[in-house]
Order: structure tokens, then sequence, then C-alpha cells
């Protein structure tokens, strides 16, 4: 099986799929061109395709990046900007911008399929730039943070969500994985590099300034990525502004391996953000640490995220996605109940490093399994766009709950992360013994000659 890896749940197409193909009787629906091209092959890379792999590679590292570097945010929110305000409320913010992320990518899907994606790209741009900027001139004000990092850098990300990736994977067939794969790595590398960046600038000027030359960065990159997407852009196939796109489909509704899937990713989701955003305030006010120091742990999590996302991206091409997703599925799950037992710097660095290789990977497979999940090619765009919209919420959710749950029994100079802990750790867990349920009924339901999905 080939992959075609949109972060949280883009399109897939399906090489060794060896189950029957179903075909809807439904007229109306038409097969979304983000999700299963019928165009004639791609030309396997060249120069030109390799270009658009750099350029969303770097659009690719904004949109995800803020969101992996949100826990810096989150603990000098917490500990300096925001002090009267509890976690679970700041951490709103961060889930607010990412909610709008996936769902509004969902939905901004029909403008692709129209052939806007050079305005999209730039829009979006220009949108979530300037939401960086009025970032920057907030104050301690709570409503001003959450509407612009919140609403307006969300919406920026929603409009750059699929064009940047959608055109890679229409520029290659054979190496597509590969060149998914090394898009998909920007997540954690810009979390890497504005997290660092947040970190070397804070203790040194404003919070105004240190935002805003994070949004002159990002600027600055969009302005490299573009004319690498953009120029002599050729793999268009069937982009058209009359084309149709489906958003729903009531008959996935009685599906019960459609229902497994969305499920398993609606439990996993709900607490697979909760370490990197309270990851930095835990160091700090459990540990004692530092903030650069909590900081540093954090980028250490990040960069084994790619480790994770490369390693379980060749285990799948080798044995199957199913085995690697509930692998790490599982062991995020158990990590984070681990965590419970971490009470020294050392053993919080070995965790977050653990944590951030098992978790990485739980991004890029889901996708790949879901031609599987649903056969039927007329109707997969509209299935995936209800699961994925189904899942933001879990991605909106989440943290809130944890913060939440350190506010039981907390002192003003303690937090109780143990509700926390367990809240995230045994979540995962739930959605990783899911996802043996939905390998069993993927096998059973589905006809497959090989139980290596």
């Amino acid at each position: 099986m080939s992959k075609e890896s949109l972060e949280y749940g883009k399109s897939e197409t399906v090489d060794a799929y060896e189950g029957p193909v179903i075909t809807s009787s439904d007229d109306d629906v038409k097969a979304p061109s983000v999700i299963v091209s019928t165009s004639p092959p791609a030309p396997d890379g060249g120069t030109r395709a390799w270009l658009q792999v750099a350029g969303s590679f770097l659009v690719f590292g904004n949109l995800w990046g803020l969101t992996f570097a949100f826990g810096s945010f989150n603990s000098y929110y917490e500990l300096t900007l925001l002090p009267a305000l509890s976690p679970s409320t700041i951490s709103w913010i961060g889930t607010t911008s990412t909610t709008l992320l996936i769902f509004g990518g969902i939905v901004s899907g029909p403008l692709f399929d129209r052939g806007y994606f050079r305005s999209m790209l730039i829009v979006g741009a220009l949108v979530e730039t300037l939401g960086l900027m009025l970032l920057s001139l907030c104050k301690a004000s709570y409503w001003q943070i959450f509407l612009t990092q919140g609403i307006v850098t969300g919406l920026g990300n929603s409009l750059l969500y699929i064009p940047g990736l959608a055109l890679v994977g229409r520029a290659f067939t054979k190496h597509r994985s590969m060149a998914m794969g090394i898009t998909t790595c920007g997540a954690p590398i810009g979390g890497i590099i504005y997290t660092l960046t947040f970190e070397h600038l804070i203790s040194r000027m404003s919070f105004g300034w240190t935002v805003r030359i994070m949004a002159f960065i990002m600027l600055a990159t969009y302005c490299i990525a573009f004319p690498m997407i953009l120029w002599r852009v050729k793999n268009l196939a069937d982009l058209a502004p009359d084309r149709p796109r489906k958003l729903f489909d009531a008959s996935a509704l009685r599906d019960l391996p459609f229902w497994s899937y969305t499920s398993s990713n609606f439990l996993i989701f709900c607490g697979y953000m909760v370490p990197f955003y309270f990851m930095a305030s835990y160091g700090q006010i459990e540990l004692g640490m530092s903030r650069s120091s909590a900081n540093y742990v954090l980028v250490i999590s990040q960069a084994a995220s790619v480790l994770g996302r490369l390693v379980a991206s060749y285990a799948a091409s080798k044995i199957g996605v199913m085995i690697p997703w509930i692998v790490c599925g599982l062991s995020s799950g158990i990590l984070c109940l681990g965590w419970i037992g971490v009470k020294s710097s050392g053993a919080f660095i070995v965790y977050a490093a653990l944590y951030g290789c098992f978790s990485g990977a739980l991004i890029p497979l889901p996708p790949s399994v879901f031609p599987v999940v649903c056969p039927d090619i007329k109707v997969l765009g509209a299935r995936m766009g209800m699961s994925q919209g189904i899942g933001s919420m879990a991605s909106l959710i989440g943290p809130p709950i944890a913060g939440a749950l350190t506010s039981i029994g907390a002192t003003a100079q303690h937090r109780n992360y143990l509700g926390l802990q367990l809240f995230g750790g045994a979540i995962m867990a739930a959605g990783g013994c899911n996802l043996v349920g939905l390998w069993i009924l993927l096998i059973r339901q589905r006809g497959l000659k090989s139980k290596l999905i």
C-alpha cells in the first residue's frame, strides 16, 4: 500500500489493496480530486516535483510547527503573562487553532478541487502571519490572545492545509510515500525552530517583539516556499472551477468499520497533544527546572518525533499499517501513564524522547489504512472528511479537560498533574485497544487475503 499522508487525515492511494472494490450507486456523488485522483499517472519526481516537496515542507513547518511549539507559549502564559487563569482556560487557545486547522482544512477541500490553490496559499499565509502580528500587539488580555492566536491563525492555517501536500501527492507515483514522509517531517522541525526561537528571545526582549520576529520568520519562509510550489506548476490534472465534491455520506453512519476507525482516532487524539501542551509547565512547577531547560525537553520530544515518523512509515511499508499503528497507540498511552513516575529531570528527558518517538507515528499512519476502511472510492473523500471532522473535536477538548484535572487538589505552589496523566494515558490506551477491534473487523468484513493491512 502506498501512502499519500496528509497530516490528521488526508488522501491516500492504494496500490496493494486486495479486497473487493465497491462502487456506489449514487450517481450524484463525485470522486474528490484531493482524496483520489482520476488523472493519468504523475511523473515520478524530477526537479520540479522535489522543489514542491521542499516548499511544502516549509509550509508544513509553519502550520504544525506553531501547534507543536504551543507548549512553550502555554507555560509562558500560565506562569508569567496570565497567571490568574487556569491551565484549562489557557489551553483553549491552542486547541481552537488546531481544530480550525483540521476542520477548516476539510471544508476548504472543495476550493482546491476547483483550482483555487494559489489563492488559498497566498491568503492563508497572509492571514496566519497577520494573526501572529496582531498577537504581538496583545497585552495581558486572554480574549485578545484567544482571538489572534486561536482564531485568526487557525483560519489562516485552514486554507494552507490542503494545497501543498495535495500537489506533492500528484507529483509522484512510486516515490510518493517518501515524498509525503519528508513533507510531513516539516511539522516537528518547525516545532523545534519556533520553540527555540521563543525560548531564546523571550528572555532578551518583550513578548511583543518575540512574537513579531517569529511572524517575520514565518513570512520569510512562505516567500521562499511559494515559488518552489507554484513555479511552472503542471500537476493540476482534473482541477476545475466546476469540480463538485460531496462533504457528507449518510451511509457511513451504518458502517461499523467506519465508526471503529473514527472512535479509535477520537480517543487517541483526545490525549495526543496533552503532553506537548503541559510538558514545559510540568518541568518548571514539579521538577524545578528553568524555563529554558523545560522548553529544551519539549524540543527533544519534537526531534524524537521525526525519527518515530520515519521508522513507523518504513515499518508500515513492510508489514502493513495496523501493526505499527497499534504498537504506537498503545505505547503512547502506556508512556503517558508512566509519566506519573517521573520525578527527576533525567527521567523526564527520557520520557519526553520516548513519547515523541512513539506518538509521532500517530499522525501519518491513520490515513494510510482508510482506503481499506472505505473501499468505495466514490465516497472515500466524504467519509474521510466526516471522520476527521469528528477527530478534530477530540483535539479541541482533550487538553482543556486534562488542564482542568490539574486543579483538583491543587494549591498555590503545586498543581495536581496526576489526573492529567491518568486521563491522557488511559484514553490513548483505550484508543490503542480499539484499534485491535478495527483490525479484526477489517479482516472479517473487507474480504482481505492478507492480515497485514
